[in-house]
């Protein structure tokens, strides 16, 4: 039995029907259970993901080929199916594209385990290493200006200011707009630093090639064989750092920004790929920008203002705790890079 803590999966809404759509491919369905994003379907090929799909068609072609290089590289990685008509995608009569892949079962790094975390990591370094290497031809929108990190932190921080004016309007602050407002100056800092050092640094960094584009603790499964990376529907040209980073500050977000589980976590993807002073540049830039604090000011802006959440005022509470921790380990950073 496959229960939500034994499998996960990016993507949308499936709203269509499933077995409609399954009868694009050829294979026999034996039974669908609802999934995470998607529906898990017990067919004569396998267990298999019908997940939902919002890129190009020639998005969709090019995963399939990094997927089947990688498993020719020995790097466990889900593989696509094709439909009867040999296309990489199923449509439904709305126009909805989905496609079909594997379903890996298994168990979900635990961001409490510090044996999960190591193993996750060096599989993600394994992964860098093999795309370094990758073959295929990488079409333009892969490859674009909106794909750059600067282009996305110089976003964030516009929208920081956006959130900014719009509680410098209120006149009646609610208790999130007032704890945002005492917290915005000390925030704000960072991510200006952040985005200033990206502008002035991304065109001269180096090593930019395929990454996974949303590598976190529910995108790598622990399987009976090995640690298995999987929804690479994100991938892109970008940095290798921007996967590290994006893992290490959601461990050390749940661990209170132990320092010990940093740099552990740092030695064991050095262990495979080892970093260097560049690296560690990136990685400091990168996790300088207040992504916790765009987060849930981002989230209160788009949410309902007369429905306060709770939630949101202890997720603030929370990171304001951990602040002190967090600076100690973006200093320990920055040492190393002079």
């Amino acid at each position: 039995m496959i229960n939500r803590h034994e499998v996960s999966y990016g993507g949308g809404y499936l709203y269509s029907q499933p077995e409609t759509i399954l009868e694009q491919y050829e294979l026999t369905v034996n039974g669908i259970t609802k999934g995470r994003g998607i529906y898990i379907c017990d067919t004569s090929l396998g267990m298999k993901a019908l997940t939902a799909f919002r890129g190009s068609m020639e998005r969709a072609w090019m995963l399939d080929k990094v997927l089947i290089y990688l498993k020719e590289q020995k790097i466990a990685a889900e593989q696509l199916c094709r439909t009867k008509e040999g296309e990489i995608l199923a449509k439904d009569d709305a126009g909805g594209k989905f496609l079909l892949k594997d379903l890996i079962v298994g168990d979900e790094c635990n961001p409490k385990n510090m044996s999960d975390m190591v193993c996750a990591v060096q599989a993600l370094a394994r992964l860098h290493r093999c795309l370094e290497q990758c073959p295929v031809e990488i079409p333009e929108f892969a490859d674009s200006d909106k794909n750059s990190l600067r282009f996305l932190y110089e976003k964030h921080y516009h929208e920081l200011i956006k959130v900014k004016n719009f509680v410098k309007s209120r006149k009646k602050k609610n208790e999130f707009e007032m704890k945002f407002q005492k917290n915005y100056p000390h925030f704000m800092e960072q991510a200006e630093k952040s985005v200033t050092m990206l502008a002035a640094c991304e065109a001269k960094w180096q090593q930019r090639g395929l990454c996974h584009g949303d590598f976190n603790q529910h995108n790598v499964i622990c399987t009976p064989s090995s640690w298995q990376i999987i929804n690479f529907e994100n991938m892109s040209v970008s940095f290798p750092m921007a996967d590290l980073c994006n893992f290490l500050r959601k461990m050390m977000e749940k661990n209170d920004w132990n320092f010990a589980l940093g740099q552990r976590l740092l030695e064991a993807y050095n262990d495979v790929d080892p970093l260097d002073a560049n690296a560690y540049r990136q990685l400091y830039v990168l996790l300088l920008f207040p992504e916790k604090f765009w987060k849930l000011s981002n989230h209160y802006f788009n949410s309902h203002k007369a429905w306060l959440s709770e939630r949101d005022i202890e997720k603030l509470d929370r990171m304001m705790e951990q602040e002190q921790a967090r600076e100690l380990f973006l200093e320990n950073l920055f040492s190393i890079i002079g």
